[in-house]
């Protein structure tokens, strides 16, 4: 930061005070140094791989909590000080704002920070500016082996008109990617990591991730390159005498070539690898001397062209007809020459004829044609660029022949491939072309991935950076032309310059010598390997510290200063593969598709940022746009299918493995990324788009709110109802799990958070995917009834309600919990939702049950909306209930003709395309039973006695005491007075105790039943509609027990609470006498309409 801030002391007055001394002379202690604001990519200790990003925008003042603020002007706001940093303080820390050099420098110099006896050395302040950080490292890393190796013979292939389209194209997409780079670069302080941390930090771990990987394969595989390169330019131009593999014959020329290179390739890269190894400091140093190379190198192309202007060098082509020779055994372009008025062969005859007589018997082609000598670079002024207009491709083998030059065709040239011609060594096309080309043009991210040298790289970067694409730009599109204009289409295509005594093609322009090119262009590719074989381990090193990629953790270790060994293992494995390979041609277009596709994610990340707007994507460079970034990420993805399909399609496949795995298996990550912003935006859009009104029945699935109940440690009481709510998304609807905790906010917010936390444990196990919401509430009635009311947003809210049956609400005498149930009844009821409520919930199965052959049940008495239909065909979607059949029961009436009906409702499953068996239960009208009417009589008399214990709490209590001393006392005085019936407060009546309570009431009728008549003055009082509604609910659950007891599941229908809330107590009993003796029981209330539909 170039500019200081000056704070000045309020409320000082007019006093001067110096730091050591006050106005009244005693001491004042010095203020505790401000932490210097650092940027480490290190990982926390414990591993949670979250870089630690210090700032004074983010709650870091843990050091500073003990400085206790005792000043008067801002006592209004002590009690924040621990959060919210006075900004006098923010500002102090941002003036003494520091970014570390990152990388290298840091494995440096740490050595001298080891040992207890030395201490470290004080932060040096960044200060390389734009020429020295950004433009000559992108200089060199963009110039390179392509440019010196495969230029001209991409000109001579593709002709002038098709290589200037390459150029172009490849550096138009380096060009609009550097302008999208720089907008994100200065977006912030971008520390070390280059396009990984810019590309993780904007679209997320798993973009990151899966596109960090990329570039580091790709740049892995660079090393590769270079390193052919290197051996290239060795065994081909330097000292082609140390070949290990040597041909005898022509045809095994390439073979031998490529076994040299994987010998010498493998020796290099170990060479490599152990520079590396030992201190990268030594590659450091020999970097200016590479990068004067690479500079004089392109001087002296230049001076070589000016050159052949006036003075073109003299390299003579021998054409027989109009093929090229390879100029290698023979110094004369001569078919015979007198010696002495002797006319004798020369070398030359003895490569076509089988012997150097006169008489000897040729090749056809060579008796045909005669040999000429044509100079292979004419000159500026020569006018050849008109023959270098357009390409020449061909397949392998293709003899590389002077269109201009007479020739006469021989009958048999299945000799050809073994006579001295020069050749295609590959299928050339304009689409292997770009592929082999565009790792020219790559390197644009050194500047990015030197941020922390820089002086002002919120400045320097984005200058740096497209200077440097400008300049290199311009080097190409002249150098396409030049090559054009000055060099013979024969040479150009001549890739390893055998028409001109294996000279380099390139260097032959050069002035003044070819070995200026050869020297230059030999380190200049080593000096590109070492930098691939240093940049590429600390890549992978920085992605596995990160976290994200579980099974790269072992790689972000490394020796004792921090450097990766294990990365520079697995780099120059990998880099082994691209040397096996051997075919610098083969090579590049690999390291093109990661290359591409990392451009591509830089470009999306910035078009992606501009269009989200979000406010934190404030770049101090202005001149993007989105539009540009999406024509980069086009223009990227174009160039990687032109360049090869197939190559293209497994890059793309590897990443999106790569961002699977991230996604299922890496470390979860909060980096403020623009795909959670995206993610935000889609949800607004769409939640906006989705009309509050009901769906259309076509769309309807179960949108679930899951009401929960929790234990005193606030865990899930009932963690199969998550379970079952699980197997029943096959609808794939929304989820959202609520509680209640009893109390205000203010006091139970830790509560709260660790129920919520809870809860998501919980869900995390059982597999349930949705939200977790959990609220304070004075009691649980108001609390369940926010939650039914206010859960969703907008047009995405619940339309069923799940909740398990309150199994003890006979075994409490406290009546709120089956109130409370009703009353969610009632709730739901009213707001037009469904209801599920699941009986005996602990005994469903668990995601990791698979039920076998057996039967879901439904019990279809009334339709209320088909939802009934609806849940086993969801249920059934789901592994666990997969084998399960369905059944359907549909109760018939005596008036009712059954046969018709199972028809019908057959007919009627046909059309919903629904697989179920259909039996119609005939329930005929029959006396009311002494059973049911007793039960009844039971029910009544206890509802009266609940409501005769609705007393205060003093009273009750005294009740009870009052009960325990008649207990003590004798159990005889209590016998007599049991017929009392407020004292039996404790009775609990169920079916068993009914039975026995009534047996031995009946003890004296000697083992017999007592006539039923005697109790008919009893059952007269009883309300008949209660009488009514038992009678139901036993002969139902009589039908339903005889048919389904063993079926896995019973759906049933629930009958509503009623509306005079008297009878509550009693509609809680009629249940627990339609459920009696079954196990899985799900009631089902429908929401009042229809949810499924015979229409498409």
């Amino acid at each position: 930061m170039s500019d200081r801030f000056v704070v000045v002391p309020v409320g000082q007055g007019n006093e001067q005070c110096s730091e050591s001394e006050g106005a009244e002379g005693y001491t004042i202690e010095p203020q505790d140094a401000v932490p210097v604001l650092e940027y480490s990519r290190e990982p926390n200790r414990y591993g949670d791989g979250m870089p630690k990003e210090s700032s004074p925008f983010i709650n870091n003042t843990d050091n500073d909590k003990g400085n206790l603020y005792d000043g008067k002007n801002m006592a209004l706001f002590e009690e924040e000080m621990d959060s919210n940093p006075m900004v006098s303080s923010l500002l102090n820390k941002l003036a003494n704002y520091t970014n570390l050099t990152q990388g290298v420098k840091e494995h440096e110099e740490a050595d001298d920070d080891e040992g207890p006896a030395k201490t470290k050395k004080p932060v040096k302040s960044p200060a390389l500016g734009t020429l020295i950080g950004v433009y000559l490292p992108c200089l060199q890393n963009i110039l390179g082996v392509i440019l010196f190796l495969r230029l001209t013979w991409i000109v001579g292939t593709a002709g002038i008109m098709e290589s200037l389209a390459i150029v172009v194209m490849t550096c138009s997409c380096t060009m609009l990617t550097a302008i999208s780079m720089s907008a994100i670069a200065t977006n912030g302080v971008v520390p070390a990591g280059g396009s990984y941390y810019m590309i993780s930090r904007s679209l997320g771990p798993e973009f990151g991730g899966a596109v960090g990987l990329c570039f580091y394969l790709g740049t892995t595989f660079a090393g590769s390159m270079y390193i052919l390169g290197t051996i290239e330019i060795l065994l081909t131009y330097i000292v082609p005498s140390a070949a290990i593999f040597k041909a005898e014959k022509k045809e095994d020329e390439a073979e031998a070539l490529l076994n040299n290179m994987r010998v010498y390739g493998t020796c290099c890269l170990t060479l490599m690898s152990l520079v590396v190894f030992v201190g990268v400091k030594y590659v450091n140093k020999l970097a200016l001397v590479f990068l004067a190379c690479v500079i004089l190198s392109i001087l002296a192309i230049y001076a070589g062209v000016i050159k052949t202007a006036f003075e073109p060098p003299d390299f003579p082509i021998c054409l027989l007809g109009n093929r090229t020779l390879q100029n290698h055994n023979f110094d004369q372009c001569l078919k015979t020459m007198e010696v002495g008025n002797v006319t004798v062969t020369t070398k030359l005859w003895s490569l076509f004829c089988d012997s150097p007589d006169l008489n000897a018997t040729c090749n056809e082609y060579f008796t045909l044609n005669n040999v000429t000598v044509i100079q292979g670079i004419p000159g500026l002024t020569s006018g050849v660029i008109r023959d270098n207009i357009w390409g020449d491709y061909g397949p392998n083998g293709m003899l590389v022949e002077n269109k201009h030059q007479a020739s006469e065709p021989a009958a048999d040239t299945s000799q050809d491939i073994y006579m001295p011609y020069v050749a295609n060594d590959i299928t050339t096309f304009f689409t292997l072309l770009v592929g082999i080309y565009f790792p020219s043009v790559t390197g644009i991210m050194a500047g990015s991935n030197r941020s922390g040298d820089l002086r002002d790289a919120q400045k320097s970067i984005p200058i740096g950076t497209i200077m440097a694409i400008a300049t290199t730009t311009f080097i190409y599109i002249s150098s396409v032309i030049l090559f054009g204009a000055c060099i013979e289409g024969v040479v150009l295509r001549d890739k390893f310059g055998d028409s001109v005594k294996g000279n380099l093609v390139i260097g032959i322009l050069a002035w003044p010598s070819p070995w200026v090119i050869v020297i230059g262009s030999f380190f200049s590719c080593c000096g590109a390997g070492l930098q691939s074989l240093t940049g590429a381990p600390r890549l992978l090193q920085a992605i596995a510290r990160d976290g994200i990629v579980p099974f790269l953790q072992v790689f972000g270790h490394g020796k004792a200063n921090g450097e990766p060994t294990w990365a520079l293992l697995l780099t120059g494995g990998i880099c082994e593969i691209g040397i096996l390979i051997a075919s610098l041609d083969a090579v590049a277009p690999i390291l093109s598709m990661f290359f591409l596709m990392c451009y591509l994610f830089v470009n999306l990340a910035c078009a992606l940022q501009t269009l989200l707007r979000t406010p934190n994507w404030r770049p101090r460079f202005k001149f993007y746009h989105w539009a540009l970034s999406f024509l980069g990420a086009s223009l990227c993805l174009s160039l990687m299918f032109i360049s090869s399909w197939y190559y293209a399609l497994v890059a793309m496949l590897i990443a999106g493995c790569i961002y699977k795995y991230i996604e299922y298996r890496g470390a979860e990550k909060e980096w403020g990324d623009g795909i959670n912003g995206l993610s935000l935006n889609a949800a607004r859009y769409a939640l906006i788009r989705l009309e509050e009104a009901p769906p259309h029945t076509k769309n309807w699935r179960p949108q679930m709110l899951l009401l929960l109940n929790l234990d005193s440690d606030h865990a899930v009481k009932h963690p199969r109802l998550l379970s079952f709510c699980t197997q029943l998304k096959a609808g794939k609807g929304l989820t959202i799990v609520g509680s209640v905790l009893e109390g205000t906010y203010m006091t139970k917010e830790a509560e709260v958070k660790k129920a919520e936390q809870n809860i998501k444990s919980s869900m995390t196990t059982e597999r349930t995917k949705g939200f977790c919401h959990v609220v304070a509430s004075s009691n649980l009635r108001d609390g369940f009834s926010h939650l039914i009311q206010t859960a969703g947003l907008g047009g995405m809210k619940h339309n069923t309600v799940l909740m398990a049956w309150p199994g003890t609400w006979k075994q409490s005498n406290d009546p709120v919990s089956w109130k409370n149930f009703i009353e969610t009844v009632r709730e739901t009821t009213a707001a037009h939702q469904a209801l599920l409520v699941a009986k005996n919930v602990d005994s469903f199965p668990t995601n990791a049950d698979r039920l076998g052959q057996g039967t879901i049940d439904v019990w279809w008495v009334v339709h209320d909306g088909g939802l009934l239909m609806l849940l086993p065909f969801l249920l059934r979607q789901h592994k666990v209930w997969r084998k399960c059949k369905m059944r359907i029961f549909t109760v018939a009436n005596m008036d009712d003709n059954s046969i018709q009906m199972k028809k019908d409702l057959q007919m009627f499953l046909y059309h919903l395309r629904l697989d179920a068996e259909v039996e119609v239960v005939e329930m005929h009208d029959s006396d009311i039973s002494a059973f049911t009417y007793e039960k009844t009589l039971v029910m009544e008399q206890r509802s009266q006695m609940l409501k005769q214990m609705q007393l205060s709490r003093t009273e009750r209590e005294r009740e009870a005491q009052l009960i325990h001393d008649r207990n003590t006392a004798s159990h005889a005085a209590l016998n007599d007075k049991a017929d009392a019936g407020p004292d039996r407060v404790h009775m609990t009546w169920t079916k068993d105790k009914f039975l026995t309570e009534r047996n031995r009431n009946r003890a004296e009728a000697s083992m017999g039943v007592r006539d039923i008549f005697n109790m008919k003055p009893e059952w007269e009082s009883l309300n008949q509609s209660n009488v009514r509604r038992m009678h139901t609910a036993v002969k139902l659950n009589e039908v339903v027990v005889n048919k389904s007891q063993g079926a896995h599941l019973v759906l049933l229908n629930m009958p509503g609470p009623p509306k005079n809330r008297g009878g509550d107590e009693n509609y809680m009993e009629f249940l627990e006498v339609l459920l009696e003796g079954l196990n899985r029981v799900l009631l089902v209330r429908g929401g009042g309409r229809e949810v499924i539909t015979i229409y498409s």
